[in-house]
């Protein structure tokens, strides 16, 4: 269930996509530690060696947790980095009543995470937190007389991105974020995360209310994929999208197609969650299957 960003950059490491190892996950889409440690140790037997382990907080595809203090006991054990994809579930952080979901978050040694998800903030505003701040400017440092660090002028005593990572020059991305917390305050957003995930709760309580329907995944946060039962839920969700009512996205789970609704936005009402089961309801008339016999 881990993003695909793994992959991609095993790609730009040069390390190829075959060094990445994916594990097995339970029926709440969590991936199995007991595999994950088997895992670890057949491929040093076979000669290999485990550098990395992502743990998720909040799955694209159903918005699952992992055990993530599970993963951070084996990986102190193992003597492996522990990086965390809390795309959108590491900001569970900021809510007093969620945040016990993410326990062990903060035992990574890195952290990703999306502001323009639960800050609800544009896009390439987004966030990596390095515990060990020599190890990132090791991997990433440049040498240059045009980039040596002053101790006078406008970049004395500035954090020097350049030496951060991949990119020598960003736009500041921080001052979109630093603006909204101090005009909104952290209690704002929230409040916002408590709000969506309540919602998803309620458009999959409506969703199991209608014979029609049938939940897909396990609700853990504020992702619900659903399905129309027998019926091409991919002509309904093109119809539903091209009609400009509503823009979930579909995913495949358990090899069958569902409707995925990821609820990130502040200004989401009941009342269009609501209106969204009552189009899919009436789109999916249409694609329904049936069955001809011959003769």
């Amino acid at each position: 269930e881990t993003h695909a960003w793994v992959t991609k950059a095993l790609r730009v490491l040069g390390l190829g996509t075959g060094a990445f190892r994916p594990v097995s996950v339970d029926s709440m889409g969590r991936v199995r530690i007991d595999e994950l440690r088997e895992r670890i140790a057949k491929d040093r037997n076979e000669g290999w060696s485990p550098i990395c382990v992502v743990g998720t907080a909040g799955t694209v595809n159903i918005g699952a947790i992992d055990d993530l203090n599970g993963i951070a006991d084996l990986c102190q054990e193992q003597n492996l980095w522990f990086h965390v994809d809390g795309a959108f579930g590491a900001l569970l952080k900021l809510s007093p009543s969620l945040s016990d979901k993410v326990r062990g978050l903060e035992r990574a040694h890195s952290l990703g995470f999306d502001l323009h998800k639960w800050m609800y903030l544009p896009f390439e505003c987004a966030c990596v937190l390095v515990r060990d701040a020599e190890a990132q400017k090791r991997s990433f440092a440049l040498e240059g007389s045009y980039i040596d660090p002053e101790a006078r002028g406008v970049i004395a005593g500035g954090l020097p991105f350049a030496q951060m990572g991949i990119e020598l020059t960003r736009n500041f991305k921080a001052l979109k974020v630093w603006m909204c917390l101090r005009a909104h305050g952290v209690e704002t957003f929230a409040r916002l995360i408590e709000q969506n995930v309540a919602q998803a709760k309620f458009l999959s309580e409506r969703i199991e209310e209608r014979p029609e329907l049938e939940i897909a995944a396990p609700v853990n946060l504020n992702v619900v994929c659903f399905r129309y039962r027998d019926a091409d839920n991919r002509g309904i969700l093109g119809e539903l999208q091209e009609s400009g009512l509503a823009v979930p996205s579909g995913t495949t789970l358990d090899g069958e197609y569902a409707i995925r609704v990821c609820l990130v936005n502040h200004r989401t009402r009941q009342s269009d969650l609501l209106a969204l089961v009552d189009d899919v309801l009436r789109i999916g008339e249409k694609y329904k299957f049936t069955v001809a016999a011959e003769g």
